[in-house]
């Protein structure tokens, strides 16, 4: 029995005589101690550092983009629910991309290559964007050196200790976005004027199995967002996480959370949850950024709760 005299600072409560293991598995809280668990922010956070060692690592693999000691998570991640990563793929070498998670969305920064997933192939060069289904077996070629970017969320699936689903049943299938056509698309998106309700001029990717959706995977959204010479987005918030690469702009920063964050080439921006942030091009040429939020859970449950200030 407890002698606490707060019920928020009553310890978890046990099964008096329990029958049976499934019986002593159970445990109890109450409605003043079960909520006020106390987890570390998710930072804003700018990295840099591992762009540029990617950019002259002398072999194959991959470099994270990893918070997961501040967040105090128990396996890689960037935000509570995405892992971005770096990986590069020497001239004449093989990287095995076959990861655990639902899906990856991939960047190819520099590089030609050819890229096997299943039974699929596909060849990829500089500006190509690919979704790749986890799970399935698969494998990067370097004609020469390459470097990739990609965001996956593998610790969703870490969290859940779930396993990706494979096969016709997979929410994910391959899909392949050649640098030519982002470009002709973007211009489609160019011939119209932005309205006041929009974030300004983006292409929005998404896929056949999630067309109903908008988004690119059942939980993740993906969309390059161009900032105009001279232009800025206004300071806004949403409940999803955001994890952005700087694909050009010079000069052009963010500012989260009251905080500046430069760009630099091909940096990766983490933006929490709910933080006030907007983006700024100070330069003579149009700025573009890749931005992949964990959106898709948040629309589902109607909880996205976007917002300009």
């Amino acid at each position: 029995m407890s002698t606490a005299n707060d019920m928020a600072e009553m310890p978890v409560q046990l099964p008096r005589e329990p029958a049976n293991a499934a019986e002593a598995r159970s445990r109890y809280f109450n409605s003043g101690n079960a909520f006020n668990i106390k987890l570390p922010a998710v930072p804003g956070h700018i990295f840099m550092d591992e762009p540029a060692e990617a950019m002259k690592m002398e072999k194959t693999g991959f470099i994270n983009c990893d918070q997961s000691q501040k967040m105090e998570c128990g396996f890689a991640a960037t935000t509570p629910l995405m892992l971005a990563r770096y990986a590069v793929v020497k001239a004449g070498e093989t990287l095995d991309t076959t990861l655990v998670n639902t899906a990856s969305i991939w960047y190819v920064i520099k590089g030609s290559s050819s890229l096997v997933v299943g039974d699929e192939k596909a060849t990829l060069g500089k500006g190509d964007v690919f979704l790749m289904p986890g799970g399935v077996t698969s494998a990067i070629t370097a004609k020469d050196d390459c470097v990739f970017w990609a965001v996956g969320n593998d610790p969703q699936l870490k969290f859940d200790t779930s396993a990706p689903v494979t096969g016709t049943e997979a929410a994910v299938q391959f899909v392949h976005y050649p640098a030519d056509e982002i470009t002709h698309q973007l211009d489609v998106v160019y011939s119209s004027n932005a309205n006041a309700s929009t974030s300004g001029h983006a292409l929005i990717f998404s896929a056949e199995k999630t067309e109903a959706a908008r988004n690119i995977t059942p939980t993740m959204t993906l969309s390059l967002n161009t900032l105009k010479p001279k232009s800025a987005q206004p300071p806004h918030k949403h409940n999803s996480a955001a994890i952005t690469l700087v694909v050009a702009g010079d000069p052009a920063y963010s500012m989260v959370a009251e905080e500046k964050c430069d760009w630099s080439p091909w940096a990766t921006l983490v933006t929490p949850a709910a933080a006030k942030h907007s983006h700024h091009n100070d330069g003579d040429t149009r700025a573009e950024f890749l931005i992949v939020q964990d959106g898709g859970l948040y629309y589902h449950a109607r909880t996205m709760g976007f917002e300009f200030y």
